[in-house]
């Protein structure tokens, strides 16, 4: 009879507490919102919903197109609105004067915020994670190695990688956006390490292909998940970019590479700093602009007029090089790269309608106020990038793909694909001229059909043609 008893009393509680803990969570959350709204009477916080306890709008957000919860939020609520994902309560913003204000204006007022577990497999010393001196000092160093005056040298050997991505692609399907990775991998290699750091490359290579894995994956630390394989393969990135150094110390060589630049006795960074930050403009250097490339080919197959645009530009560039040429050299130089506006056009306008980054992350350092709303402290700040750069106020026919509109400058703050403020990508220069070089040969020498009727997006996290864009490769006859 006791035994019996038990066994209802504990059906009952399974039956009860889910819906007593949903209660209570409920009630917490509302009374927490409720003392943010209070805590400053002239204050209020953004309007919006908060969702479900804890899990907040996650589902919403990931369930469907990221594009169709923020226009709906933003239809409903405006160009500010609170919600709350992925664990956090976060405000929203949508117009360029709420960006200039969080990336700009107050910037010290907002840090950079990622998933602790992104930390752990980039590195807690890496540039993105760091406000004041400490993140001045990486970001000069950075920018001076990938400023265009470094890395105008760099474009013959950019040119050479191109060359080989495209001949293996001849009469194949590829994945675009996988065969892009591999060429923005090789690319990003190169300006960090130099033509002739090569004797650990390709185990560099294997370890980083092994975290990439564990990037999105439950931050759970057991034999066996992805993100141990991913932790154990980043201490293995650590000891061979230590492995580099070291040689690169024993042989004294100059350089004027990204680990050069690092390595200067007068910035006194240690091996765990330099390794931290190296792997993590490796992440910054490959997916976004492999994502960016995707999508102008996609673009340029939908769009015959552009593409002809196009190829006519670069086609002129090869007849000049061709009549001014003594010695037989037809490679490209840094000041072809510059007479290529039409290719460029297509870049930043594949940018903005792609809009690779749909928003950024920052993290309210104090209570801030917006527009006559609190942002208090600790919450999430997520500028969005997407919605700035679709809006009709700043773009007409938004969803039209048309590099025209590019002839003039945009409006102050309405066009941000590498961010903007001290945060800014300072590899942006790097991005464009390894776009134009591989667009040049690209256009000038081959063919591409896109394979398939699909023209879904997919997010992971990137924005990205569905499966990766399938096209099928052929080399242009004369």
């Amino acid at each position: 009879m006791v035994s019996l008893v038990g066994i209802m009393g504990n059906t009952i509680l399974m039956l009860v507490l889910p819906s007593l803990v949903y209660l209570l969570c409920s009630l917490v959350a509302r009374a927490w919102a409720w003392a943010w709204s209070t805590s400053k009477v002239s204050l209020p916080l953004p309007p919006g919903s908060m969702g479900y306890p804890y899990i907040g709008e996650t589902f919403q957000l990931y369930s469907k197109n990221p594009n169709t919860f923020f226009a709906l939020k933003q239809k409903k609520y405006g160009a500010i609105f609170k919600t709350h994902i992925l664990g956090c309560p976060c405000v929203m913003l949508s117009s360029p004067e709420a960006a200039k204000f969080v990336l700009v204006t107050k910037a010290q007022l907002f840090k950079p915020t990622f998933p602790a577990s992104k930390e752990r497999m980039l590195g807690r010393q890496a540039i993105f994670f760091q406000q004041g001196d400490y993140h001045a000092r990486l970001r000069r160093l950075v920018l001076r190695a990938f400023m265009p005056d470094s890395i105008r040298s760099t474009v013959a050997d950019i040119e050479a990688i191109a060359l080989r991505t495209l001949s293996s692609w001849d009469n194949r399907l590829i994945t675009t956006f996988q065969e892009m990775k591999t060429y923005a991998f090789n690319v990003a290699l190169l300006s960090i390490f130099g033509r002739d750091e090569i004797g650990h490359i390709e185990e560099l290579k294997q370890c980083y292909y092994t975290l990439e894995k564990g990037y999105n994956s439950m931050p759970i630390n057991l034999p066996g998940t992805l993100f141990h394989k991913a932790m154990k393969a980043r201490k293995q990135l650590g000891e061979i970019v230590a492995k580099m150094l070291a040689s690169r110390r024993e042989s004294n060589s100059q350089a004027t590479d990204l680990l050069a630049s690092f390595m200067e006795d007068k910035e006194a960074l240690t091996d765990s700093q330099i390794a931290d930050n190296i792997i993590g403009v490796i992440f910054a250097a490959r997916d976004t602009t492999a994502s960016v490339l995707t999508w102008i080919l996609k673009y340029l197959a939908e769009n015959p007029a552009v593409l002809q645009a196009v190829r006519e530009e670069q086609e002129e560039i090869m007849r000049s090089k061709l009549e001014e040429s003594k010695d037989g050299d037809k490679c490209l130089t840094w000041a072809d790269t510059r007479k290529m506006p039409m290719t460029s056009r297509v870049i930043q306008e594949t940018m903005r309608v792609a809009s690779i980054l749909s928003f950024t992350f920052r993290e309210a350092v104090e209570d801030v106020e917006f527009e006559g709303y609190l942002i208090p402290k600790g919450w999430k700040v997520l500028p969005m990038f997407r919605n700035i750069h679709h809006s009709p106020d700043n773009f007409p026919d938004p969803e039209k793909f048309d590099p025209s509109r590019f002839e003039k400058s945009p409006k102050p703050n309405t066009f941000m694909p590498f961010g903007n403020g001290t945060h800014s990508c300072p590899g942006n220069e790097l991005a464009k001229l390894e776009m134009l070089v591989l667009l040049h040969h690209l256009t000038t020498r081959y063919r591409w059909s896109l394979s398939g009727t699909e023209s879904g997006i997919q997010f992971g996290p990137f924005a990205l043609p569905l499966n990766g864009l399938p096209v099928r490769f052929s080399r242009r006859t004369s």
